[in-house]
């Protein structure tokens, strides 16, 4: 019996071994044989990723691809308007500092800050006392004057006396005459009158101060012809003519007023190399004012049927500009690149002057996540 179990045990043992030595001497092949099929797998993956990407290079819609909602605006003609804008500011075309002729002490002002007045109407005066003097003391020597004259001239009218006697007393006459006419002048030169109608914006003289030779008495403005005054650079100088529409924003009253230019400089300066334009404001409800600043908007261009696209829309790629559209390929709806030119672009806006036509549909929303070629559908 035990010699049995014996024989038994001895077999089992064998078989173990043969076991545990098959399994040992198989393991490695299977391995091997797993590590070149992934091999293989990641070679047939690349080739069919290849394949593809040329595929859909090509326009081609390969296997079933993910659908991608976008938004899209139909293509059509509209009025395209391009400006120039520039900074301004407002400047009345009657504005007068108005100075003194006279040295002086200032003995009246007679006008404030914000007081309308006429042409013509005393805004200020000198002390003319000293000259009021001198005249009625030149007047008394003028009469005296003209006395002697006259019978100087009775008596030469007779040809009694000399020539002599009678040219002296005409010469001195008629210097005395001179001289009461300059005083006069001077003392009319005292009072310190306005040139023009308007509004005294400023006042800089105040009473018993000394006024000298074109010192500023008043500064005087007629604010119901006032324009809008900017410089623009050398390099508009071609597009920019009398006439051009302008439209004038004022910021600070968010406020626009249309005009058109009515003057454009002929003189660059050196040393911005810009010009200066000009555009009338008209009177309006709009409180003017004296160097407020305006936005200038020049209208430079103008296509009354352009095709015009948002210029976010607008992508570049090494071959240049493109958009996206939207088109039919059997049953689905295709992004496809179009290759775009443009023109001018002006407040968001490119005018496209080749590549689309009306009707052609450009994805809006969604272009930044979709390809060539790739499965789309529109949403409202």
């Amino acid at each position: 019996m035990t010699t049995i179990k014996n024989k038994i045990m001895k077999k089992v043992l064998i078989f173990s071994a043969l076991t545990v030595f098959f399994i040992s001497c198989s393991q490695p092949d299977k391995k091997q044989q797993l590590g070149e099929l992934k091999k293989q797998q990641q070679e047939i993956t690349a080739q069919i990723a290849q394949l593809e990407a040329e595929l859909t290079a090509q326009g081609v819609t390969v296997g079933k691809k993910e659908s991608k909602p976008v938004e899209i605006m139909t293509v059509a003609p509209a009025e395209f308007l391009h400006y120039i804008e520039v900074q301004g500011t407002i400047e009345a075309n009657d504005e007068v500092i108005v100075p003194s002729e006279m040295a002086g002490t200032i003995r009246k002002v007679n006008v404030k800050e914000g007081d309308f007045v006429k042409a013509g109407q005393i805004l200020a005066e000198i002390d003319s006392e000293i000259l009021t003097k001198s005249l009625e003391e030149v007047k008394a020597s003028y009469e005296l004057a003209k006395t002697v004259f006259e019978r100087q001239q009775r008596l030469w009218d007779q040809k009694v006396g000399s020539e002599i006697q009678y040219l002296q007393a005409k010469t001195n006459k008629e210097s005395l005459e001179t001289r009461i006419a300059t005083v006069e002048e001077q003392i009319i030169k005292t009072r310190i009158k306005s040139p023009i109608t308007g509004t005294v914006e400023e006042v800089p003289v105040k009473i018993g101060q000394m006024a000298a030779p074109g010192s500023p008495v008043a500064r005087v403005v007629n604010f119901s012809n006032v324009k809008v005054v900017a410089d623009l650079a050398e390099s508009y100088s071609s597009n920019i003519k009398v006439g051009n529409d302008v439209v004038i924003h004022f910021p600070d009253v968010n406020e626009d007023v249309i005009s058109k230019i009515s003057f454009t400089g002929k003189y660059i300066n050196p040393i911005n190399r810009t010009f200066t334009i000009e555009a009338p404001l008209k009177p309006g409800n709009m409180e003017y004012r004296v160097n407020m600043v305006a936005v200038v908007k020049i209208n430079d261009y103008h296509n009354p049927q352009a095709i015009a696209v948002p210029v976010n829309l607008i992508q570049n790629s090494r071959s240049g500009k493109y958009v996206y559209l939207v088109k039919q390929n059997d049953n689905d709806m295709i992004a496809t690149k179009q290759p775009v030119e443009i023109g001018q672009i002006y407040n968001g806006l490119a005018e496209i002057t080749n590549g689309l036509s009306t009707g052609d549909k450009v994805i809006s929303q969604g272009y930044q996540v979709v390809n060539q070629g790739q499965i789309v559908t529109i949403i409202q």
